[in-house]
């Protein structure tokens, strides 16, 4: 099955690809992805018809406990089976509905295969959260697919309105799916059925749980989003919104239903909310003239009626709506491949504007009829075997079974009268509307109709066949006596009279509103896309007022509302009982003391200052009083660190300072400078405080206390702290990188650097090189007249030197202080030394090379260590020791996670270098084009002031 996932998967990656090749005939090949799911499904037809389940489980993330769960019943099997067979068929479909020279296709290809792979993973996982992961992406696929054509209004709009429902809904759901999980001790739902909680505890899941279902398969309250989402292509309708998506919350209450059916709130909610859609959706559609939203709102109405069958909870009931699941799946896939069709053929689906169609396309014709008959209930087709055996069912029960059925046959009648309108209004011809002129319309593009409307008459045909299949399914609900077996015949029955009865009453609603008897005027007092444009203005309205409360563009009071929070919440819980430390110790020696007070009077002193520079420097002095503490505590590794940061940020101030004033701006009035001052001394005791009950609260053992040990024995080295980066938490250090990475590119966008005004592409400015000429490393041109020549000879004699010493930090941090985060300061640091005493054309003399190749190339460096670990049989980042005798040097201990931290070195110093022309060359370049076009005004303006030589002479 995980398989199976796969192909989709990969079938959406090569989609694209494939239609750019191919065209529109390279669905036929995209299709083939349903299709084996259909194949593989039918090949276990013989294990599910005995009732085993398949199983398969793969360990996914087994610190957390968690796996990919599969397991296919015989409720699984029927939707593997619909899926498959329904996507593959809607994907031929779409070969020869969409043009080959349209230009969403190839996403349409992809978004459709990966939808159908989300929905085959939903059906068979085992596991509550996993059900989860792929129910979100069924709602993100769907919304990808409704809004193909983002150029029309109305399918973003629908989008978004299926997207938001459908989400908020799943939302709750996963609430649910946790309290039940977290009760039984795993989120496996076969194990989670044998060991549900009681009371209130399980009620409360329940519901939110049934809000996912509900809001997923369009059930009132939610049921308006169905309808607009009809603005998605018709073959996204005919698969989405009859067979797929809207039936995940179908099939979520039938594979709950065993299980909990006997809770208070399941049956109440399913039968009360499955009623009323039924009558809205099914009312509704007589109203309607597209022949797409007809379809739409009987598909709502149809989605009632299953939910009241599956929810009531018995087992005849739940024999009767996998029956109907299977039933509406194929009569309804194929009215909307018709409307295709008859869109294709007339250019119309306003049935209005439809006449004599069904005497110009008869093979059409009898498609629609077959499916049409179907979904009216009517002998010998599926529909009719499942709809008798839903009314024989409520037949046997209690005054509240009579109470559902009789609105069943009412909604059963609402359901003929839609039909008989949808057939009359494609297909019959209409004397007071001209014949439509319609092309022909050929057999591949009607033969997926064909097939499903072929295979409803087949199902209706061999109902006991279909029996024994979904039986299995049936038999996991308790029953006193014999179960009923779906059949075409059982005699004339109670239930087979009030099929007719339904039938009766159907046509004289048709006829009624035929003739104008019901009249347009006869809208619902209830409208839920009005109910939600209003929630949603309403939510609008709110955002702008509270932006225009809290987002008055001062930092001042953004930074005090944060404070203030800060204060109020962490120091409430600090003053509200947290237990402080009993022992209090000020320092282990008094020099900590003395560099906690530097630290202090920097941070004063720098809160006082005028100057940004001055400023500036306070704060690196507070930094550097940090390192100093570092290293009165034994962690050189981190003083060092913390050293090369700070210098790195001074000198990335003094870039930034040097375009902007040399003071701040006017200091606040005294009475705002108090309130100030003590929101600041506040927030310093709040986090004193936070930090003095953290490190005295701990009481396990910390994890750290064996990283000694594992440093060596599994990490190959003598420094902790590095081989803890590199090896032991190798995951964390993946993830800062990536950080850096896309701060870098973020950095890069904001000052909009351009490569070619940098000298990288036409040759470095100033070395008197052609663009032909190849750059070399750690040289330079000319010497500028700007800079001082004897700082750029230092820098230049000292710059290699502290390369090397990068270098030296890299390939010794295993061992000693460094490691590739400090050895990439280090070097970063030598080439902003030689901006600074060179500008841009000593930068790029030094490293004339982009910085997102060394940045990209760091990454796949480390990301390349992790996957060869891999390739070579051991964990994602797994290190390995390597100790072998080299002639001369002699033995040589070396590992492999040594590669990975040079990989963090390129990374650093693709940072720095980034920075360094974003922040430096390309606002001195900026600064240089200003300064040019200065001069030229005035050159300009000088030459125009000065009078020639012949209007002197005429003076």
């Amino acid at each position: 099955m995980l398989v199976l996932v796969a192909i989709h998967a990969l079938a959406a990656v090569i989609a694209p690809g494939l239609i750019r090749i191919w065209g529109r005939r390279a669905l036929y090949l995209v299709a083939l992805a349903p299709a084996a799911t259909l194949g593989w499904a039918l090949t276990r037809a013989g294990t599910v018809r005995s009732g085993t389940p398949v199983v398969e489980t793969v360990t996914w993330v087994p610190q957390l406990g968690l796996e990919v769960a599969l397991r296919m019943g015989t409720l699984a099997w029927l939707m593997v089976v619909l899926v498959g067979g329904v996507g593959a068929l809607v994907l031929a479909y779409s070969a020869r509905y969409f043009r080959s020279d349209d230009p969403g296709l190839g996403r349409f290809a992809a978004v459709f295969v990966a939808f159908a792979g989300a929905m085959l993973g939903l059906v068979v996982s085992d596991d509550l959260l996993l059900l989860y992961v792929f129910w979100e992406l069924t709602t993100v696929l769907s919304y990808l697919l409704i809004g193909s054509d983002p150029t029309r209004r109305a399918s973003r709009r629908a989008a978004m309105q299926a997207l938001l429902v459908t989400t908020l809904g799943g939302l709750a759901m996963l609430a649910g799916f946790v309290m039940l999980g977290q009760h039984a001790g795993t989120y496996r739902w076969s194990e989670i059925a044998a060991d549900l909680p009681g009371g209130s505890y399980l009620a409360v899941a329940l519901v939110l749980i049934l809000l996912g279902a509900l809001s997923k398969s369009a059930i009132f309250p939610f049921s308006f989003w169905l309808p607009g989402a009809m603005a998605a292509p018709t073959p996204v309708s005919a698969y989405l919104h009859a067979a797929a998506m809207v039936k995940a919350g179908v099939f979520l209450v039938a594979l709950m239903g065993p299980a909990v059916a006997g809770v208070t709130p399941w049956r109440p909610v399913l039968l009360a909310g499955g009623l009323i859609t039924m009558f809205l959706g099914g009312w509704a559609a007589l109203r309607q003239v597209d022949l797409k939203l007809l379809l739409a709102y009987g598909t709502v109405s149809q989605l009632g009626l299953l939910m009241v069958v599956l929810g009531a909870g018995t087992r005849d009931t739940a024999l009767a709506g996998v029956a109907m699941v299977l039933a509406h799946a194929l009569f309804k896939s194929t009215l909307f491949l018709v409307v295709g069709v008859v869109d294709h053929a007339a250019g119309t689906r306003d049935l209005r504007e439809l006449s004599g169609l069904g005497r110009r396309a008869p093979a059409l014709a009898v498609v629609a009829c077959l499916a049409a008959a179907s979904m009216a209930g009517l002998p010998p087709l599926a529909g009719f075997v499942a709809k008798e055996a839903a009314v024989e069912a409520f037949l046997h029960g209690g005054a509240a079974d009579l109470a559902v059925l009789a609105g069943v046959v009412l909604g059963s009648a609402l359901t003929v009268a839609y039909t008989l309108r949808f057939v009359w209004g494609a297909f019959a011809t209409k004397g007071d509307v001209p014949a439509t002129q319609a092309r022909p319309v050929g057999w591949l593009f009607l033969a997926p109709a064909v097939v499903l409307a072929a295979a409803g008459l087949a199902v209706g045909l061999f109902a006991p066949v279909v029996d024994r299949f979904l039986a299995p399914y049936a038999d996991l609900y308790p029953t006193a006596e014999p179960g009923y077996h779906l059949a075409l015949w059982h005699g004339p029955t109670p239930a087979l009279g009030l099929s007719a009865l339904a039938v009766a009453a159907g046509v004289g609603l048709f006829l009624l509103r035929h003739r104008g008897r019901l009249g347009p005027a006869a809208r619902l007092p209830f409208d839920g896309a009005a109910v939600y444009d209003r929630l949603i203005g309403g939510v609008d309205r709110l955002a702008v007022e509270l932006t225009g409360a809290t987002q008055r563009g001062s930092l001042p009071f953004y930074l005090g509302v944060i404070l203030l929070v800060l204060i109020t919440l962490p120091g409430g819980a600090l003053l509200a009982g947290f237990p402080w430390p009993q022992r209090f110790q000020l320092w282990d020696t008094p020099l900590q003391a003395v560099a906690a007070a530097v630290v202090i009077v920097a941070a004063v002193a720098a809160a006082r200052a005028r100057r940004r520079l001055t400023a500036m420097i306070l704060v690196g002095v507070a930094g550097y009083g940090t390192a100093l503490l570092f290293i009165l505590h034994g962690a050189p590794d981190l003083a060092l660190t913390q050293f090369l940061v700070e210098t790195v940020t001074i000198v990335m101030f003094v870039l930034v300072l040097r375009h902007l004033p040399a003071k701040f701006s006017e200091r606040p009035i005294r009475s705002s400078r108090r309130g100030r001052v003590a929101l600041g001394v506040a927030v310093g005791v709040v986090t004193a405080g936070m930090a003095y009950v953290a490190a005295g609260a701990r009481v396990a053992t910390p994890i750290s206390v064996d990283f000694p040990d594992q440093a060596v024995s599994y990490g190959g080295g003598k420094n902790i702290v590095n081989v803890t980066l590199v090896d032991i938490r190798a995951w964390d250090t993946m993830g800062e990188i990536a950080v850096l990475v896309v701060a870098a590119t973020g950095v890069a966008s904001l000052i909009f650097r351009r490569t070619r005004d940098l000298g990288l592409r036409r040759g470095i400015p100033g070395a008197g090189r052609t663009a032909s000429a190849r750059p070399r490393w750690l040289t330079t041109g000319a010497t500028t007249r700007q800079q001082s020549v004897i700082l750029q000879v230092v820098t230049r004699l000292l710059f290699h030197a502290i390369v090397l010493f990068s270098i030296y930090l890299l390939f010794s941090g295993h061992n000693a202080p460094g490691g590739g985060f400090a050895a990439g300061l280090v070097a970063g640091l030598a080439l902003a030394v030689r901006y600074l005493a060179g500008g841009r054309t000593e930068l790029n003399g030094a490293a004339p090379v982009d910085a997102g190749k060394l940045l990209g190339a760091g990454l796949f460096v480390a990301v390349g260590t992790g996957v060869a670990a891999m390739l070579l049989g051991g964990e994602f980042l797994q290190s390995a020791l390597l100790d072998f005798h080299v002639p001369v040097l002699g033995h040589l201990h070396f590992v492999t996670s040594t590669f990975f931290d040079v990989g963090v070195y390129l990374i650093v110093v693709g940072l720095i270098l980034d920075i360094l022309r974003s922040l430096g060359a390309e606002m001195d370049r900026q600064q240089e084009t200003d300064q040019q076009e200065n001069d030229q005004d005035e050159t300009d303006q000088d030459e125009t002031e000065q009078p020639d030589d012949r209007t002197k002479e005429l003076v």
